[in-house]
């Protein structure tokens, strides 16, 4: 089941508002997702109670630092939404869980000192350094009009971690939220340029969220059995053994007996040629 877990050291980084459009993003695909509330604050679990039955279900989750709930059956996708100062044994314990990691981070220099330290501990963590857990990082609340995108994405090269999106500062993810609703719920016509920020979010998901079959285990190769007659016709005895799925055989087919069966008494008779045969004179015997 893969796991996706929004995280951010930093207290109103943005992590509920993309960990809620990740969950519905997926249950767009067809998946049956659930959105684990990992934060105190239960931010999650509010918006959700505020969601229209009518729209593509999403099962909560509620846990906390004592009682670790299990996941409900049936379902196949996990996006969490983790609580702030997030680190030591808890940050291990979610990148064990994990399959990929996004991490929102605003603009101020406040927020990406912290996201900077929290990238650090999670290199150090084998799941993150050998790549079984990806991680990327997310802008958030960007302003347009000024240089913020080109700052976040100078220090995301710095940390050297991919950003792959940044969202801009609009009132219509404050407006959708308190619906029960995201960007995803809305008509295309409407969020249009907004959907076009997510892009490179999602395809850096996509293959995490529907990894690629396994290709099927290649039988193997043998021949067809007109083929495999043929070869065995046109060889000799100690060549049968160089046929792949072929046994080696000692007698000749000229010696089989006409139900295509060799007596065990039968006596070993050396082939003859026909006096006619069109073998070259030096290679007859005297």
């Amino acid at each position: 089941m893969p796991v996706i877990a929004v995280v951010n050291r930093k207290g109103g980084s943005g992590k509920s508002t993309l960990a809620a459009h990740l969950a519905v993003w997926c249950a767009r695909q067809g998946h049956t997702v659930m959105l684990g509330d990992v934060d105190r604050q239960q931010s999650s679990r509010s918006w959700l109670r505020r969601r229209d039955a009518q729209l593509p279900a999403i099962a909560p989750w509620a846990v906390d630092q004592t009682n670790m709930l299990r996941v409900p059956a049936g379902i196949t996708h996990a996006v969490l939404d983790t609580p702030g100062g997030l680190r030591g044994f808890d940050l291990a314990r979610l990148v064990i869980a994990a399959d990929a990691i996004l991490m929102p981070v605003c603009h101020s220099v406040f927020d990406r000192d912290s996201a900077a330290a929290c990238i650090e501990e999670l290199m150090t963590l084998p799941k993150v350094a050998d790549g079984r857990c990806h991680l990327a990082t997310v802008g958030m609340r960007v302003d347009g009009r000024t240089k913020a995108g080109e700052v976040l994405q100078a220090w995301a090269a710095e940390q050297d971690v991919p950003m792959v999106g940044t969202l801009r500062e609009t009132q219509l993810y404050v407006k959708c939220l308190e619906r029960g609703l995201t960007l995803f719920d809305l008509p295309a016509s409407q969020v249009a340029a907004d959907m076009a920020q997510w892009k490179g979010i999602i395809d850096w998901l996509r293959p995490i969220v529907t990894p690629a079959a396994p290709a099927p285990a290649r039988e193997p190769q043998r021949l067809a059995p007109t083929l495999a007659a043929a070869v065995r016709k046109g060889v000799r005895p100690a060549q049968d053994a160089l046929v792949p799925g072929m046994r080696l055989s000692v007698l000749d087919a000229a010696r089989r007996s006409a139900d295509g069966k060799t007596p065990a008494s039968a006596p070993v008779i050396p082939p003859t040629l026909p006096a006619d045969s069109r073998v070259p004179r030096f290679l007859r015997r005297a």
